[in-house]
C-alpha cells in the first residue's frame, strides 16, 4: 500500500484496508473527503453509520459509502466496517490537516537561556518559556502560550494557543491541550480563624450568624500537576495544582471543554470527562471512569474504577467500583429505578385516596 500520509485521494481498495473493512465494489473512484450522505459528491467518502444515514443513502450522490457490517447497496460501492465509529476514527486522521506551526522559535517568542528545548520543536509567536523548562523532541507550542518555571513537557506534545501552565507541572508524552487550557493554577484552599458556617453546618446542621468579621485567608499551593501520557484536555478546562502534593490526571484520560478539577484529586487511567463537570478538591477517581456532563462532585469522594456517572448527577458520597450513578443526591442506578417506581405507586395512592376522601369526612 502507499504512504497515506503523502496521499490526497485514496482508492477504495487503500481505504478499505485501512479499516479492515468488507469492500463490495461496484465502480472505481477516487475518494478525496468524507461526509454524510445528503451532502457528498461523486468523491465524497458517505459516513453512513446509523439508521438515518443508511436510508440517506438512496439520496445520495456519492459513488461509496462506509456502512456497518450486513448493509449493502445495489446503487454505490460499499465498505463494511464492524466498528464503524472506529473506522471513521482512522479515516479521519488521514484528512486531517493539523495546525500551522514552523520548527523553531518565531523571533516574537521569549525563551529563557536556561530552558532545554528538544529536536524539531515548534514554539510559535508569543509564547513565553520559563527558566528550566525542558521540552522534548516534536513538540508543538502554539501561539500566546506561556510556560512556567520548571516545567517538564514530554515529546510530541501539540499545545494549542493561549494555554497557560503553571510552575513545575510535569507533562507526559503525546499530550494535547486545546484553546486556552489552564494547568496548575492554584487551589482554590482558604482558612478562617474560627469554624465558619460551612463548618458549622456540617458539625450542628445549621448557620450561625455571628461570623460578620470573619477573615478568610488564602491557603499557597506549593504542589503542582503530573500529566501522563496520551492525555487529551478540552478548550477552557482548568486543572488547579496542589496544595502540598501533585494534581494527578492518568494516562490515556480524555477531558472535555469547560471541565474544573481541583487541588490535589487523583483522575485513573483512561477516564472520560465530559464538558462542564466540576470535580471538587482531594477526589479520586478510579480507572475507565465515564463522568458525563454537568455532573457535580464534592471534595473528598472516592469513585471505584469502571464507573459511569450519568449527566447532572449530584455525587456527595464515595461509590465502590462499577457502580452506576444517577440523581441529585445521586444514588446506583437500580436504587434510583426503585424511587421512581416508589413515586408512581405514591401517585397512585394519592388518586385512590382523594377518591375516598369524601368517605372519610362523612
Amino acid at each position: 500500500m502507499r504512504d497515506v500520509d503523502s496521499m490526497s485521494e485514496y482508492s477504495l481498495e487503500e481505504i478499505s484496508e485501512i479499516v479492515g473493512g468488507i469492500l463490495t465494489k461496484l465502480e472505481d473512484v477516487k475518494i478525496s473527503r468524507l461526509g454524510p450522505p445528503l451532502l457528498a459528491d461523486e468523491n465524497t467518502l458517505a459516513l453512513a453509520l446509523n439508521e438515518d444515514e443508511i436510508e440517506n443513502l438512496s439520496k445520495t450522490k456519492a459513488k461509496a459509502a462506509l456502512v456497518p457490517i450486513g448493509v449493502t447497496s445495489e446503487l454505490i460501492s460499499t465498505i463494511e466496517a464492524e466498528r464503524p465509529r472506529l473506522a471513521m476514527m482512522k479515516l479521519l486522521h488521514l484528512f486531517y490537516m493539523p495546525p500551522d506551526s514552523t520548527i523553531g522559535i518565531h523571533p516574537s517568542a521569549t525563551v529563557h537561556p536556561t530552558a532545554k528545548i528538544g529536536e524539531n520543536v515548534s514554539i510559535g509567536p508569543n509564547v513565553v518559556i520559563s527558566r528550566n523548562v525542558s521540552i522534548g523532541k516534536n513538540s508543538k507550542i502554539l501561539a500566546n502560550t506561556y510556560v512556567g518555571r520548571s516545567v517538564q513537557i514530554g515529546e510530541n506534545c501539540l499545545f494549542h494557543p493561549g494555554c497557560s501552565i503553571g510552575d513545575n507541572a510535569i507533562i507526559g508524552n503525546r499530550v494535547i491541550l486545546q484553546h486556552s487550557v489552564s494547568i496548575a493554577a492554584d487551589g482554590f484552599s482558604f482558612v478562617t480563624e474560627n469554624p465558619n458556617n460551612v463548618e458549622n453546618a456540617r458539625e450542628e446542621g445549621k448557620v450561625k450568624q455571628d461570623n460578620t468579621d470573619q477573615k478568610i485567608y488564602k491557603i499557597p499551593s506549593v504542589g503542582s500537576v503530573v500529566i501522563e501520557d496520551d492525555v487529551e484536555i478540552g478548550a477552557n478546562t482548568c486543572i488547579d495544582k496542589g496544595t502540598i502534593e501533585n494534581t494527578v490526571i492518568g494516562e490515556q484520560t480524555k477531558i472535555d471543554n469547560l471541565v474544573q478539577i481541583g487541588h490535589n484529586c487523583k483522575i485513573g487511567k483512561g477516564c472520560m470527562i465530559v464538558s462542564q463537570v466540576g470535580i471538587a478538591g482531594s477526589c479520586k477517581i478510579g480507572d475507565r471512569v465515564v463522568i458525563a456532563g454537568q455532573v457535580g462532585m464534592a471534595d473528598h469522594i472516592e469513585i471505584g474504577s469502571d464507573s459511569i456517572i450519568m449527566a447532572k448527577a449530584g455525587i456527595t458520597r464515595s461509590f465502590p467500583e462499577k457502580s452506576i450513578l444517577i440523581g441529585a443526591p445521586a444514588v446506583p442506578r437500580k436504587e434510583f429505578i426503585k424511587q421512581l417506581k416508589t413515586m408512581k405507586k405514591a401517585e397512585e395512592l394519592i388518586a385512590k385516596f382523594k377518591e375516598y376522601e369524601h368517605l372519610l369526612k362523612d
